[in-house]
């Protein structure tokens, strides 16, 4: 009988060919000390450094390691999107390929999901980053855990597990990997974390920028509309739109009234607040359609890889 695939871990790299031959010998130790089933997704998001050659190797000196290699860099959500729907065990792992995240940690991880969470994500409580990523990322994460309604220390730790229906069920693009926890929770997930152990990088540098929580607020906003309720594009806008019309017809009819009881038709303040709340309305109503239409087209949209190793 052949033995059911129990654990695959996905790994997003991008220009990290000096750390994926470290960071394999350091999973499959891990991994063997688990002791289940398991499958090794290395994603190379458009690398410029030969990450997708060190991910060709790794391959061909193990079946149990496959991967991808995107046509560009299309950024951590897409890599990790990509690797989702390559997964095919039971539960799914992810980690960074920069080696600050420690394999050795898995079993935590796999011992709160065996107690009954959907998604576990890790807290980097001792975290080995300068103040200028630690301090901002407190702030994002009390932020975060406010919106969400889901209180949890580091939403943007890349060390997670999953049960597979979460990954199937959570839709991630652009930079909505950060937010993954909360997706999960309005889903209807049971989302908890667990310390974890993290380093000090080794080779390379940081791919962190300033403009990265800017981004992450307006990102938040953006999730928080689109999962947080029931609500389409067009019942959200339609709505705000169809108040702007009643508003504006109302007052439309409030002069259409006096005309017709003999008062002449003048150029008023607010004949042109109605007239402008009518146009607003249409316009509304307009954004809606076409929200539905771009969400309607974007649903389940795969990303272009150039290579498959496996």
């Amino acid at each position: 009988m052949t033995e059911v695939l129990r654990l695959s871990v996905v790994v997003p790299a991008w220009n990290e060919a000096e750390s994926l031959p470290e960071l394999q010998r350091e999973l499959a130790a891990a991994l063997e000390v688990l002791g289940r089933p398991w499958e090794v997704i290395y994603v190379d998001d458009g690398s410029r450094d030969g990450t997708d050659e060190v991910i060709a190797r790794l391959a061909a000196a193990d079946p149990r390691v496959r991967g991808a290699s995107l046509r560009r860099n299309f950024g951590k959500s897409a890599a990790l999107a990509t690797g989702f729907r390559m997964a095919r065990g039971e539960w799914v792992a992810t980690l960074d390929a920069d080696l600050q995240d420690d394999p050795t940690e898995l079993p935590r991880l796999a011992a709160a999901l065996e107690g009954g969470l959907d998604l576990v994500s890790g807290w980097k409580q001792d975290r080995k980053d300068p103040f200028t990523k630690t301090i901002p990322s407190r702030l994002f994460n009390a932020v975060t855990s406010a919106v969400a309604g889901l209180r949890l220390h580091d939403y943007n730790c890349g060390f997670k597990l999953y049960r597979k229906e979460v990954t199937e069920a959570v839709e991630i693009y652009g930079e909505f990997h950060r937010f993954i926890p909360a997706l999960a929770h309005w889903r209807g997930f049971r989302v908890g974390e667990v310390p974890v152990r993290h380093r000090a990088r080794r080779f390379g540098r940081s791919k962190f920028g300033a403009s990265r929580f800017i981004n992450g607020f307006l990102d938040l906003l953006a999730a928080a509309f689109i999962s947080t309720s029931s609500l389409k594009p067009l019942h959200v806008f339609g709505r705000i739109g169809l108040l702007f019309l009643l508003v504006g017809l109302g007052v439309g009819g409030w002069f259409v009234a006096q005309w017709l009881g003999g008062e002449p038709m003048r150029v008023r303040p607010l004949m042109l607040l109605g007239v402008g709340l009518v146009l607003l309305g249409i316009q509304f109503v307009l954004m809606g359609l076409l929200g539905e239409m771009i969400a309607h087209q974007g649903a389940g949209a795969e990303y272009p890889v150039r290579r498959r190793f496996n």
